[in-house]
């Protein structure tokens, strides 16, 4: 079991101008319900000229390998062919995230043909699903995640992740979750834990724009009070984990815009076999030298740090054994594998796998109002002709601008205050002096 200590692990040099990724938001309809959603589903579409103005903003002010392509739920805009065409044309990846409702067979072949790399599923118990997979519980969402990865691997040539809001009641699952995608580890190439964050209406914050006092209500991700913890964090998952499996170890993270030692995004690789009716079998876990040496050797040769590696170098975990000789965590995984094969020689035929496990740890509001921020966030989309944090585009869309935060002042109603800017009406007396306490004179 390992410490976590940024300065021991790699921070990914992703920045707004140089970075993996960028968000385009074709639609705001969605077909679910989710409690951690931040988007405001008023079933709007955007039109083929819209979304390639946004691909021409991403352009205008970033550098990146792919595109999701998210929402709402993309597979309900009535051209997400065309869009995922249109990414391509761009010289782009394009990357589907979708909760998988409206996906069918036909349309991920059509998806692929359009030029499809990878897909995303968001899965979680807190969606609203319905029918067979209503009120299910996390661990019983497994089969519905293996229907996904299996269709997905039955088309061939992309690659398929699985992300999920993780909340108070949840979180004693991710263990769970981890093992899962390890036994699936040919066919499920990442899994995402994304903290469940929102912002309490009623609770020790106040919030402003320009200045001016603001209600928060109107946004999606606004709550009365909050009825599942809010401050998950990336050290207390990973605790978790590690009870569980000690040697799960990180290696990159990218930091936050007030508190650069926090995780915002947390990046575990790990080299394995899948259970395949026998216990899966983890090799080990790569090291800060990895993460370094691929995000550098891809803007070497291609201009742009990576997010979705091709299919084939996913499975090709052995060719990355010669690696060993300069990288720690490769070289242990390199040990335990020819120890495994002195067991189990035949399992030299088989192919050996590489799967992310990856945290976000979403805005953190810090005691004194400040908001911690992924620094050089991925995940931004286009909103006024600029790039902005699309987890918090409904502040740009409601108040033209993103909304700050100050500490509830915590005087009593009507009390005298020092406070300067305190809500009381009642004003500090002034300080007594030798005057005001002398008798009064009588001429």
């Amino acid at each position: 079991m390992t410490t976590l200590d940024h300065r021991q692990l790699y921070r990914l040099p992703w920045n707004n101008s140089d970075n993996v990724l960028s968000w385009l938001e074709p639609t705001n309809k969605c077909n679910l319900a989710c409690e951690g959603c931040y988007r405001e589903n008023d079933g709007t579409h955007k039109t083929l000229a819209e979304v390639q103005a946004d691909l021409d903003v991403f352009s205008k002010w970033r550098t990146y390998d792919s595109v999701s392509i998210a929402g709402g739920d993309p597979l309900l805009h009535p051209d997400i062919l065309e869009i995922v065409r249109m990414v391509v044309k761009d010289g782009h990846k394009p990357i589907l995230n979708t909760n998988g409702v409206a996906l069918t067979r036909g349309l991920l072949e059509d998806l692929k043909k359009a030029g499809l790399v990878g897909l995303t599923f968001h899965v979680d118990s807190h969606q609203g699903r319905a029918g067979k997979w209503r009120k299910k519980s996390e661990l019983e969402l497994n089969e519905l995640r293996l229907e996904y990865a299996q269709l997905v691997a039955s088309v061939g040539g992309l690659s398929c992740a699985f992300n999920a809001t993780i909340y108070e009641d949840t979180l004693q699952f991710v263990p769970d979750l981890v093992q899962f995608a390890a036994d699936h580890i040919d066919i499920i190439n990442s899994v995402i834990f994304i903290m469940y964050r929102a912002a309490i209406t009623e609770g020790d914050f106040e919030f402003f724009r320009g200045g001016k006092k603001v209600e928060a209500t109107p946004l999606v991700y606004a709550v009365d009070e909050a009825k599942q913890r809010t401050d998950i964090n990336a050290p207390e998952m990973v605790k978790l984990i590690q009870s569980r499996f000690p040697e799960f170890s990180p290696s990159a993270y990218l930091g936050g815009t007030e508190k650069p030692d926090s995780f915002k995004w947390l990046f575990t690789g790990r080299f394995g076999y899948p259970a395949n009716g026998k216990p899966s079998k983890v090799m080990g876990y790569v090291g800060p030298k990895f993460m370094e040496l691929i995000q550098n050797a891809h803007h070497f040769a291609k201009g742009t740090y990576v997010a979705y590696l091709p299919q084939w170098t996913l499975e090709a975990g052995r060719s990355a054994m010669a690696m060993g000789l300069i990288e720690p965590g490769v070289r242990g995984i390199a040990k335990n594998w020819l120890k495994h094969l002195a067991r189990r020689p035949l399992d030299a035929r088989k192919k050996l796998h590489f799967q992310s496990v990856m945290m976000i740890q979403p805005i953190d509001l810090l005691a004194d109002g400040r908001q911690n921020m992924c620094d050089g966030c991925p995940d931004v989309t286009a909103h006024d002709g600029k790039i902005v944090w699309s987890c918090r585009l409904e502040e740009y869309r409601t108040y033209g601008g993103l909304v700050t935060s100050m500490p509830k002042h915590k005087c009593a109603p009507n009390a005298a205050c020092a406070t300067a800017d305190c809500p009381s009406k009642v004003p500090m007396p002034a300080p007594m002096s030798a005057a005001s306490t002398s008798p009064k004179q009588v001429s």
